[in-house]
């Protein structure tokens, strides 16, 4: 999870390899946006999450003849989302460890969890 900025301000556990994105959050994020989509904020997800109920913002899969409002709509969530994958692409790219790694998903959160941690130092410092 993102702030804004695109800063990264959490990381879920890792799921096996196997664990499709959905799954994962319905299981980690969701239950905590719920409140929010409540009150109206709406959480901006890939096409990934059609179908993860209320407040998520996604872009739909179109058709060869879509309507140009819809391509628009596309474009501008697109776009948008760009600012959270920046949070992805920092962490990814800050500790290379994490690019391809094959350990444990115990493991593998726990490094993941120091990462964002050091990635938060790092950046008081700058």
């Amino acid at each position: 999870m993102c702030e804004p900025t695109g800063y990264p301000v959490w990381v879920s556990p890792v799921c096996p390899g196997s664990t499709h994105d959905i799954t994962a959050a319905r299981t980690h994020v969701l239950p905590a946006l719920y409140p929010a989509a409540a009150a109206g904020i709406v959480t901006l997800t890939d096409k990934g999450y059609q179908g993860a109920g209320i407040g998520t913002g996604h872009p739909h899969r179109l058709r060869a003849d879509a309507h140009v409002d819809d391509v628009t709509r596309n474009k501008l969530l697109t776009s948008l989302r760009a600012v959270a994958e920046r949070g992805n692409a920092l962490i990814k790219n800050t500790w290379r460890a994490l690019r391809l790694i094959t350990l444990d998903p115990a493991r593998i959160t726990e490094i993941t969890a120091a990462a964002l941690v050091l990635l938060h130092l790092q950046r008081g410092s700058r």
